[in-house]
């Protein structure tokens, strides 16, 4: 997949526009600093579409939710134009996922953020087509060393990405 300039240095968000990796840090930073004591959830989940016959609409989600209170939450898209099939894209979708965290992580390495347990939701569960691929796609992902979660558990992929492809 090709990657443009823009997919790592801008997330969207509904309350904030476009956002830059600079204030990105800023709003999360404050976010989680204006109630030291909740418990937070950090959360990367991707989802795709077919939008054309050869082409797909890719989104990964960014999700702070300050459990029981809420959240704020970033995405950003990249188009593929190139024909794939479904275990393809759920393995892209897993691997933009990876990708994501691992920035995220970085962005945050010097403040203490980054200590927080990244979750990756990823859009595949027990029923339907994508149920054979459980055991690969959440072992490549613990074997990357993050948590993972699946339908119907993995709503940063199912509802929040989903929300914008």
């Amino acid at each position: 997949m090709c990657y443009n300039r823009d997919y790592f240095m801008y997330y969207q968000s509904p309350t904030y526009g476009k956002v830059d990796l600079n204030k990105l840090r800023q709003i999360v930073s404050k976010f989680m600093s204006d109630d030291k004591k909740a418990k937070y959830e950090i959360i990367v989940g991707t989802d795709s579409q077919k939008i054309e016959n050869n082409k797909y609409d890719f989104v990964s989600a960014l999700v702070i939710h300050r459990v029981g209170f809420g959240g704020i939450y970033f995405w950003k898209r990249i188009i593929q134009d190139k024909k794939i099939s479904l275990k393809e894209r759920i393995y892209q979708e897993a691997t933009m996922s990876l990708t994501t965290s691992e920035n995220f992580v970085d962005l945050f390495r010097t403040n203490g953020i980054s200590k927080y347990n990244v979750q990756i939701h990823v859009d595949i569960g027990p029923n339907g087509e994508t149920r054979e691929l459980i055991t690969e796609v959440v072992g490549m992902i613990r074997g990357s060393g993050y948590e993972v979660k699946i339908k119907p558990y993995s709503y940063g992929a199912s509802k929040v990405a989903d929300r914008y492809t």
